[in-house]
């Protein structure tokens, strides 16, 4: 009995031993891995040569490593061939990470080893089939062994993943199929800043109707339109004396572009007639420029109306023009009546400042208001003229008459209103 408790007692005692013995070895090896991991963590961050040959040995079995040693030598050192070793080992210990593979791609493309670039480069696509700049890459491979489809879906994946990248995937789209139909319906994703981006790159290129097809698409798109891509493709239009069709667009860009408050109406077809709303300098709104000797402002405590006055200061030797205008669109053969406020304080120089109106495409004059002077007080200046047989559109200027000549003073504009009366026709 006593002997058989002995042999109890030192079984457990060599039982504990042995526990603690392989706790022990656990803990240090759990701690050498934790260290070694710790240390080649603390080498790669510090990314010199020698540092991450410390990472790499310490840790051989990290695809980063081998990937970060292929990077060096590939940009830093210069050396292609040992970059390659460290890539080949990289994509052997990870395959699944497309970064890998397309920094392969692009070191045997240095080697010049084609077969070997596309395989590279193809991996990479399977591997992560939606980033952008693989899918550039994949797209420009293709269409350089002129496969047009391929690389019209990897553009696609271009575009839907990286608006900045638009303007470039979208040239190279218009390159390879220069059909706006085909590439709205099977490229161009439905989205309004890819939409708008392909529209300045249609209006660049002079393509009229195939941009009139894009503003159709971006509109029906129903998203919101930043206002740069509408002031710019009016212009467009307006340059190729498509008067209508800038109307309509001004007109569709009116919510979605944020535009609703700058709508002409039957009763005025002056936009911002009051100056409430902030100037836009594009569009259909009042645009300007800086002109030597002249001062703009917005003067509410001069103000007509309840809003603002448009404060107009002469300190010039001579001008032609203040260099405030905006563009209206009228009908031609139609007659109309101007009407506009004007307040004027100390203005010196032979003649005066006008407000005129003319034809935008002539120049030739439809309207001149008598000199804007002699008035302290609001006065309306007004009067009646028909637009000519081809007149579509109409610049409200406010001249310097006569051009050229010294102008002194202070000058308010305020209540502009332009309204359509009847056309020639009716009339007779």
């Amino acid at each position: 009995m006593v002997n058989r408790c002995m042999s109890i007692a030192l079984s457990s005692a060599a039982r504990k031993i042995v526990f603690l013995t392989a706790c022990f070895l656990f803990a240090a090896v759990y701690l050498s891995l934790c260290t070694r991991h710790f240390l080649a963590a603390h080498f790669s961050s510090r990314p010199s040569l020698q540092n991450l040959l410390r990472a790499t040995t310490l840790e051989p079995q990290n695809a980063d490593y081998q990937y970060l040693l292929g990077r060096y030598y590939q940009w830093v050192a210069r050396e292609p061939e040992t970059a390659l070793h460290f890539y080949q080992s990289t994509v052997a210990l990870n395959p699944h990470i497309a970064r890998y593979w397309f920094d392969l791609s692009s070191t045997y493309q240095l080697l010049g080893d084609k077969t070997r670039q596309d395989y590279a480069l193809q991996q990479a696509i399977l591997t992560d089939p939606t980033t952008p700049d693989i899918a550039w890459e994949a797209a420009n491979l293709s269409w350089s062994q002129r496969d047009t489809s391929k690389a019209l879906k990897e553009f696609r994946v271009v575009l839907e993943s990286d608006a900045s990248l638009a303007p470039s995937a979208l040239e190279r789209c218009w390159r390879i199929k220069p059909d706006v139909d085909e590439l709205l319906r099977d490229t161009v994703p439905q989205r309004a800043d890819v939409y708008s981006s392909f529209l300045t790159f249609l209006t660049a290129k002079n393509e009229a109707v195939a941009a009139a097809k894009v503003w159709s698409r971006l509109i029906g798109l129903q998203q919101p339109v930043e206002q740069r891509y509408v002031f710019d493709y009016v212009r467009f239009l307006i340059d190729r004396h498509a008067v209508e069709d800038a109307q309509r667009v001004w007109s569709e860009a009116g919510r979605l572009g944020d535009l609703a408050a700058y709508q002409p109406s039957a009763e005025n077809l002056v936009i911002n007639s009051d100056f409430s709303l902030p100037l836009l300098n594009a569009g259909f709104d009042w645009r300007y420029d800086e002109v030597p000797g002249v001062t703009l402002a917005l003067d509410a405590a001069e103000a007509r109306s309840a809003h603002a006055a448009l404060s107009v200061a002469f300190e010039s030797s001579g001008i032609e023009d203040a260099g405030i205008r905006q563009m209206i669109a009228v009908e031609p053969d139609s007659k109309y009546e101007f009407t506009a406020y004007f307040k004027a304080e100390d203005i010196l120089g032979a003649g005066g400042p006008r407000l005129v109106l003319q034809d935008f495409y002539t120049g030739a004059t439809c309207f001149a208001s008598d000199d804007l002077k002699d008035a302290g007080f609001w006065k309306l200046a007004a009067g009646s003229f028909v637009t000519g047989p081809d007149t579509k559109l109409l610049l409200l200027r406010l001249l310097r008459v006569p051009a050229g000549d010294a102008i002194r003073g202070k000058l308010w504009i305020d209540d502009l209103h332009l309204t359509k009366v009847e056309s020639v026709a009716s009339v007779q």
